[in-house]
């Protein structure tokens, strides 16, 4: 049977393209949708500010008139800008078990590259770091974060077949939150030592409106932070609102440390929140009519946190401010009933922050990875 695959253009495409990871994962118990109206809006120009500084084309594979395949190409202008490439990102890729189908569906993908003359193909991406990114290499037994990508095993075949090979990994970690008394000491005395001689101080939250009010400059210091990283974008100001409105929301308050130096500036902050992986299962993918419900009861009964991000400005750098964040962000999850911890994707190359999670006995349970191709 052939293949053939059409760009996005019209809304019943667009639902085909939004439905298939249903299909494909109907029967795995370790994939989390996504609410389908969030990844509709991903891809509205007119509500996702991304596209001021990018072109995106979605595609769908057909084989026997069912849709059994997706990608999406991204011309992310301001990393080529800032990494002097010409690099076409891919994201958002599904398959059936057909190399045919992934080979069509990376074919329009390299299709377009070569008309923009790009050099490169690189994924899975999302517009920004925020997005979701990585394909899971291992760890599929592992039930999947809302923050990420989970694919079948055999997506690696499908991938490395249209010609891509490594271009760098991600790591992700699964720990017990120790308890007070489990804590080693030194690390304890050294957090004491840095909060009485540091020029930094924990913000106290007192309300969703205080949270809000150090978002911007939570979201600058972000950008900082993740200057240096692999393939990092920096965030405009509309892009900073967009995910603010989008993710903040989902933060406890008194899981979200900020510290502020003696101007009252943002130095360091840490982001967590309760895991929602089951919740955003039962939701099937939608808020309406009980999607809602289940989010709210996993707020204040799961017992997994999520870590998601943090960061410290580059001068409070190695004075200890992550290790007083580290410890109050498990004091206060213990505090709330949880018992585990989960990272986010963490660059295999992000020793420092390998080393935090070092004294938790902590398990690498997944790994991810980004692949590049060669088109010259």
């Amino acid at each position: 049977m052939s293949v053939s695959v059409k760009e996005v253009r019209t809304s019943q495409e667009m639902k085909a393209f939004l439905q298939l990871p249903f299909t494909l994962y109907r029967d795995s118990p370790y994939w989390v949708p996504e609410l389908i109206s969030i990844e509709k809006e991903t891809f509205n120009p007119r509500k996702n500010p991304s596209y001021q500084d990018a072109e995106a084309k979605l595609f769908i594979a057909q084989k026997d008139g069912d849709v059994v395949g997706r990608i999406v190409g991204l011309d992310n202008k301001i990393a080529n800008k800032k990494y002097n490439t010409k690099n076409l990102r891919f994201g958002w890729f599904e398959s059936i078990n057909d190399n045919r189908v992934s080979s069509a569906l990376f074919g329009a993908v390299f299709s377009w590259a070569k008309e923009l003359g790009m050099e490169t193909v690189t994924g899975p991406h999302g517009f920004t770091d925020l997005d979701k990114l990585g394909m899971l290499i291992e760890g599929f037994d592992q039930l999947s974060t809302i923050a990420v990508y989970y694919n079948h095993p055999y997506y690696i075949d499908l991938v490395e077949h249209s010609g891509f090979t490594k271009e760098i990994d991600y790591w992700e970690f699964f720990a017990s939150l120790p308890s007070r008394n489990e804590i080693p000491p030194k690390l304890l005395r050294i957090a004491e030592r840095v909060k009485n001689r540091s020029r930094a101080r924990l913000i106290e939250f007192t309300s969703r409106r205080h949270v809000m009010s150090r978002v911007p400059e939570v979201f600058k210091l972000l950008n900082e932070t993740f200057d240096q990283l692999y393939g990092s974008t920096p965030l405009s100001d509309k892009q900073i609102s967009y995910y603010a409105k989008k993710y903040i929301p989902l933060v406890d308050k008194e899981l979200f440390k900020v510290m502020v130096n003696r101007k009252d500036e943002v130095v360091g902050f840490m982001i967590s929140m309760p895991n929602l992986s089951r919740a955003f299962r039962k939701s099937k993918g939608r808020l309406l009519p009980f999607g809602w419900y289940y989010i709210l009861k996993d707020f204040k009964k799961g017992n997994v946190i999520d870590f998601y991000l943090a960061g410290v400005k580059e001068e409070y750098r190695g004075v200890g401010l992550d290790l007083v964040m580290v410890l109050e962000s498990i004091r206060s999850a213990r505090k709330k009933g949880f018992l585990y911890a989960e990272s986010n994707p963490e660059l295999e190359t992000n020793k420092n922050i390998h080393i935090q999670w070092k004294s938790y006995n902590p398990r690498l349970h997944k790994k991810r990875r980004i692949y590049k191709k060669v088109l010259i």
